[in-house]
């Protein structure tokens, strides 16, 4: 028996989980319809934004529900996963959507995969016959991974930091990188006897005035930590930064450094997609002004070229989107996906050369720490501030990196902490940030840069 089998039955011999039947389980991913498959419908569809919204409920009725309404209009179904099962504790989580069954309430804030179990779940999945991404926030997955895939839920989003600096105060983050090894090589497993599983990294993390180049980083380390376990099909992601210039020219350097860094080590024959998730920052109560901003997303995903885009609601502002509300911005914006044809292609060289080198300069950083191994190196980096990033709650994080909004809205370095970037890089952010004549209001302008949309 090999170790990582050995593993796996620890990890499935929990109290919640009903006879896990690993070659069932097989034999299940071998036979699967190719459509359950993301990574199938990214190279059937060159060229082509697939849409996808976020949504979760906790009773299997509800998502049934939910994914009725979606199935006509999007690409890709969601799953979200309740705040319960993201933090392991099954138990709240059962006795919760046990409460939500009686009352026909929602006490959860997702779907409870675990509780529901995947033979439950898998009819759901298989009858809509449609690739179904999980969406979780969990700093150890590899349970729900586990039942996620026997459900047919073949993309799975999150990483050992995208969920943990933006998610989680204290927990381990080195737990973490090796919770997430494990999950990549199950991944891996399955990808060999169908379509690949594809693993999708969380680009938004703080969704704070994060600048491109700690994106680009973040979401490059995690590709290469998965792609060095196996995975053959990856997606980098980032969102809408507020800038329309700076969000092309971040696609373009993070397209094509995620190409350069996974030859780097070794890797020529995976599949690497491009996701872009529309605001993520606070949305503004006007709810003509949301149509707006999410409009502006849609045309931006486009311009970029994103092989799928993560929608947001008119309703964000308010609570929680209802599953019409959700269908109706998912269906404006594939019509305005659809109405934008024949874009011309913009081009920022300085900016471009600038980022570039800011990234380059990081990841030199990263690849020079004495460390035997790639994920220590990227553990020992974000220990030490070279990854660092903004209004993050984890204890590890350094939070020494201030950023602000130069008067064209991009994201711009104030103060590196310790950002192993150039003196020319930084002083090439310097020159773009104008605070005025008292440069002691920086408070007061990432304040308002925060709010910048509202």
């Amino acid at each position: 028996m090999s170790l990582l089998q050995r593993d796996r039955d620890i990890i499935l011999s929990n109290e919640y989980v009903d006879n896990f039947d690993f070659a069932e389980v097989e034999e299940f991913v071998k036979n699967a319809s190719k459509n359950l498959f993301i990574s199938h419908a990214f190279k059937n569809n060159k060229g082509k934004t697939l849409v996808q919204p976020r949504g979760g409920f906790p009773t299997y009725d509800k998502m049934y529900s939910l994914y009725e309404q979606f199935a006509p209009v999007v690409n890709v179904l969601p799953m979200t996963i309740d705040s319960h099962t993201r933090l392991n504790d099954y138990g709240s989580a059962a006795k919760m959507l046990r409460l939500s069954e009686e009352t026909e309430t929602d006490l959860l804030n997702g779907y409870p995969l675990i509780n529901h179990g995947y033979r439950t779940t898998r009819k759901m999945v298989t009858h809509f016959d449609t690739p179904v991404s999980l969406r979780h926030g969990t700093p150890d997955a590899r349970l729900l991974i586990e039942l996620a895939i026997a459900s047919g839920v073949f993309e799975i989003e999150g990483g050992p930091i995208t969920y943990i600096l933006p998610y989680s105060k204290n927990f381990p983050q080195d737990k973490a990188f090796l919770y997430w090894k494990h999950v990549e090589r199950v991944c891996a497993k399955y990808s060999t006897i169908n379509e690949p599983i594809n693993r999708e990294s969380f680009g938004p993390l703080t969704a704070t005035l994060v600048p491109p180049c700690i994106t680009i980083v973040i979401q490059i380390a995690e590709m290469m930590l998965s792609l060095e376990e196996g995975v053959k099909s990856f997606s980098v992601s980032f969102a809408q930064t507020g800038s329309l210039n700076q969000d092309l020219v971040t696609s373009k350097v993070l397209r094509k450094l995620a190409t350069k860094y996974a030859h780097k080590i070794g890797v020529t024959d995976a599949t690497i997609n491009l996701v872009y998730h529309q605001w993520m920052g606070a949305f503004p109560r006007d709810k003509f002004k949301s149509d707006s901003l999410i409009d502006a997303g849609a045309m931006i995903a486009k311009m970029v070229g994103a092989d799928k885009i993560i929608t947001k609601t008119r309703a964000e502002a308010f609570g929680i989107p209802t599953k019409e509300d959700n269908a109706q911005a998912v269906a404006n914006v594939q019509y305005t996906l659809d109405m934008l044809q024949g874009i011309p292609a913009f081009v920022d060289e300085e900016e471009e050369e600038n980022l570039t080198n800011q990234v380059n300069e990081i990841f030199e950083a990263i690849f020079n720490d004495k460390a035997d191994t790639l994920w220590r190196k990227v553990f020992n980096s974000i220990k030490n501030g070279i990854i660092d990033v903004p209004f993050s709650p984890h204890i590890i994080n350094n939070n020494e990196l201030i950023t602000v909004r130069d008067k064209q809205s991009n994201i711009r370095i104030y103060k590196k902490g310790k950002l192993p970037i150039s003196d020319k890089s930084f002083k090439y952010e310097q020159s773009k940030i104008d605070l005025g004549a008292n440069p002691d209001s920086v408070v007061n302008q990432i304040i308002h840069d925060i709010g910048v949309m509202l």
